[in-house]
């Protein structure tokens, strides 16, 4: 096969990986929506990773969009890079945006969904958000008035995006531990994750070897960065699910909507975790004091008065 047809298997199986990746990180987010319309909750999910993912995946869809269409970028690009264009695909500008997406419309079911009380977004996180936006801004009137080029504002925000993938997986990680479960954090969302990470740094390093320009993985750091950084949190949320924490019980849920095979209320005595039962204990005493038993709770025999103090 001589070097014409090597570099035209090599763009096909380019694209293959890309759009497979594309899927495969695009299906990622569909398992913790359809979790959290399932539960009609939130519980046991992070803020703070729910709105860096916002922010990280806006920083993300304004860089691909901007390399993938815009003339002027591109041709910054060109001058910084010996005259080689950017690596960037059609199925990266889909991927963030639909990303973007995705992760707005998570965001929109913490405001709808019951959480708990202490459930909000972190200062740090707030204070993140806030510096990485007025950096943002400053960067931006830099390239307006002429002081910088807009190809350093698109590395702004693709460093922003970076940094973020870093630590919005920090917050579930350190959740997860202290509760000992992923209860609300869908498992199905990481295997997919780590598919998409893995296929796309794989598209990266094949288009830099079929362009015989390595510095291309070098001129895209949020694209290899993004996939470096999935698979290894992956690996630990993997960690986590499979071999620390195995219960599967939702402490979350309301009492009524613990059953037992013949769809009689029950309390787990499967939880592993002091914090679950003090979190069910809790319920109770807020069922006791200030709810009246539901219909489903009559339904399945439910009685709160079992609950007494005496309890």
């Amino acid at each position: 096969m001589d070097s014409a047809a090597q570099q035209g298997f090599g763009e096909i199986l380019s694209h293959f990986v890309g759009w497979a990746y594309f899927i495969a990180w695009s299906a990622s987010f569909y398992p913790q929506a359809i979790l959290n319309w399932r539960r009609k909750s939130v519980q046991g999910l992070s803020l703070d990773f729910i709105y860096l993912n916002v922010l990280g995946f806006l920083c993300y869809s304004i860089f691909n969009l901007s390399f993938f269409y815009s003339a002027e970028v591109q041709e910054e690009y060109r001058k910084r890079n010996d005259g080689q264009d950017n690596l960037v695909r059609a199925n990266d500008v889909f991927f963030a945006v639909h990303a973007l997406i995705l992760s707005s419309f998570t965001l929109f079911q913490t405001l709808i969904y019951k959480r708990d009380e202490g459930q909000k977004v972190s200062s740090p996180t707030k204070m993140l958000i806030l510096i990485s936006t007025f950096g943002a801004l400053i960067v931006f009137g830099a390239a307006y008035t002429g002081t910088s080029q807009w190809i350093d504002l698109l590395y702004y925000l693709s460093y922003i995006k970076l940094g973020i993938s870093f630590i919005k997986y920090c917050p579930q990680v350190y959740l997860n531990y202290a509760f000992q479960s992923t209860v609300g954090w869908s498992i199905h969302n990481i295997l997919l994750d780590f598919t998409g990470g893995a296929l796309s740094i794989a598209q990266l390093v094949l288009d830099a070897y079929i362009s015989g320009d390595w510095s291309g993985i070098s001129g895209d750091p949020v694209k290899f960065g993004l996939g470096f950084l999935s698979i290894a949190f992956d690996l630990i949320f993997m960690t986590q699910h499979f071999i620390l924490y195995r219960n599967r019980e939702d402490f979350y849920a309301p009492l009524s909507m613990v059953e037992n095979n013949n769809g009689e209320a029950r309390e787990s005595k499967k939880l592993l975790s002091p914090s679950h039962k003090t979190y069910l204990s809790i319920q109770r005493e807020d069922a006791r004091v200030s709810r009246p038993a539901s219909m489903k709770d009559l339904e399945l025999g439910f009685d709160d008065s079992q609950y007494s103090t005496r309890h």
